[in-house]
């Protein structure tokens, strides 16, 4: 947790990397590819311990199968598994992304929720997926996305000292104006994907580490 004196400098210091990289990366954005927002919400939960660019692939398919929600309602269990299959961990987000489809239908008559508690009703959506859902379908920010990018780099950049995502949102959106809420998640994704990557790399080198020194 940060400490009110902490504050201040930690504002400044997450202005200047969002100033930074806005300059690097001025087109970050989603990655996954959808027309609608329950689209969206069933490439998020495909998305789960899965790269963008795979879940794409087979959503490329999938949306041309399933083309309204009534399609996810009516959908055979064991066959969505093999639709899915190449995602990854395909039964457990079979079974959550045809409940959604259900309680989407049944409970919010069709259209996706408008806040966080809602949105955390629908089964296999958590804190993370409802900001991204609820952050590109209605421009509404409750919180930041920490995916393992976010979590990984606000360690880094000395933005948060927390290791679970929860704690870690808490601190970026002390630190963070909410107008870059959405936009902030997408900044540092870019960045860990392009500079700071996972892998053992010279971090000197990085465009942020020279900058912070």
């Amino acid at each position: 947790m940060i400490k009110e004196k902490n504050l201040p400098a930690l504002k400044k210091r997450a202005l200047k990397i969002i100033r930074v990289l806005r300059k690097l990366f001025p087109d970050a954005k989603i990655s996954l590819d959808y027309s609608n927002d329950w689209e969206l919400l069933v490439a998020v939960e495909l998305s789960a311990q899965c790269t963008d660019k795979k879940v794409n692939e087979v959503t490329r398919t999938l949306f041309k199968k399933y083309r309204t929600l009534g399609d996810y309602v009516r959908a055979d269990r064991r066959t969505f598994e093999r639709d899915i299959r190449p995602t990854g961990f395909y039964r457990a987000k079979a079974k959550n992304i045809l409940a959604a489809a259900k309680v989407v239908k049944e409970k919010f008559r069709g259209k996706l929720p408008k806040t966080m508690e809602a949105m955390l009703t629908i089964p296999g959506i958590g804190r993370k997926s409802a900001n991204v859902i609820l952050g590109n379908a209605y421009g509404i920010t409750e919180g930041i996305a920490v995916d393992t990018h976010v979590k990984r780099l606000a360690r880094v950049l000395g933005l948060s000292g927390e290791k679970t995502p929860e704690k870690i949102e808490r601190d970026l959106m002390r630190i963070i104006p909410k107008k870059e809420w959405l936009r902030v998640t997408y900044l540092l994704i870019e960045y860990g994907r392009n500079y700071c990557v996972a892998r053992p790399h010279k971090h000197e080198l990085c465009p942020l580490t020279k900058i912070l020194k």
